[in-house]
């Protein structure tokens, strides 16, 4: 029955759903898709996928981001990163997995093995600290900026550059560059470093 309806069904439908011709019949007035498309590309300025386009802005860019002093003494302190509850956090069953104002640090619960180094990237006393320190050949050491063109730094250094964010200066409680940012226990360490002018 099914080989019947797939070989002779095709025919048979075609003869029942021949209707023929009812009422008045109307040329096709929408624009043709692709023509419109075409002519949407051939408007668009296709500068911005220029790859010295593309470089410009990147070098260009600079996120807002708090500016830090130069360091004035040499000094160490430890950051509590115990983090309050703003609101309760529902657990998706209809219940309160962490309640508004329950405290937390989560050191207690991983290990941050990486160490930050912030610098000023305009400064090119501290950039060339960086680079004699011994950080920037060490593993695990990530850089970040507080100021300057982080392209430009990142392929002198050979390495990624990234910038501090305001949210991180705040986390971390930075108050001069350069400051190195590694875990000690419950704690994470900041300390700032005067540098040397050079002549």
């Amino acid at each position: 029955m099914l080989v019947f309806i797939l070989c002779f069904g095709s025919s048979a439908a075609a003869k029942i759903f021949r209707l023929g011709k009812f009422g008045a019949a109307y040329p096709v007035i929408e624009p043709n898709a692709l023509k419109e498309i075409e002519d949407r590309a051939a408007q668009a300025d296709w500068s911005v996928l220029n790859e010295r386009h593309y470089e410009k802005a990147v070098k260009d860019y600079r996120p807002d981001v708090e500016n830090l002093p130069k360091a004035k003494d040499n000094r160490i302190r430890q950051v509590d990163m115990t983090y309050v509850v703003p609101a309760d956090i529902p657990d998706g069953k209809g219940g309160i997995l962490f309640p508004k104002g329950y405290k937390y640090n989560p050191l207690d619960y991983v290990n941050f093995t990486q160490t930050l180094v912030v610098i000023n990237g305009d400064d090119p006393d501290q950039v060339k600290w960086f680079e004699q320190s011994g950080y920037a050949e060490t593993f695990g050491v990530m850089l970040l900026l507080s100021e300057g063109a982080y392209s430009g730094l990142a392929k002198k250094l050979g390495q990624p550059v990234f910038y501090a964010s305001t949210d991180i200066i705040r986390r971390f409680q930075l108050q001069a560059v350069p400051s190195i940012i590694r875990q000690n226990g419950k704690y994470m360490e900041v300390r700032e470093v005067v540098i040397a002018k050079s002549k």
